[in-house]
């Protein structure tokens, strides 16, 4: 999923909550099979929310960059943050 100026960032959107909606499926499949994994609606709530955010993050600050490279920079940014505040809920 790339960011370009000249794509509508409604089109991006879609794709950013197409892949929340997948990421998060892995946790919901693998409640089904195991008792490892317990989440519930709050857990799901917040973690599309900081998928989602995310996203959409990346997708409002990669279109400022002119650059692949700066593009990745902002990716690792993102990537960074999200691990962040995800580590930081998980343990809390």
């Amino acid at each position: 999923m790339t960011a370009h100026p000249g794509q509508p960032l409604g089109k991006s959107a879609v794709g950013v909550g197409i892949a929340t909606m997948l990421i998060l499926s892995v946790p919901a499949i693998a409640m089904q099979f195991t008792d490892e994994v317990v989440w519930n609606i709050g857990d799901f709530a917040a973690a599309a929310g900081l998928l989602v955010g995310a996203g959409l993050s990346f997708l409002l600050l990669a279109r400022r960059v002119g650059t692949a490279a700066g593009r990745a920079a902002v990716a690792v940014s993102v990537l960074t943050a999200l691990a962040a505040v995800w580590a930081g809920l998980a343990t809390g």
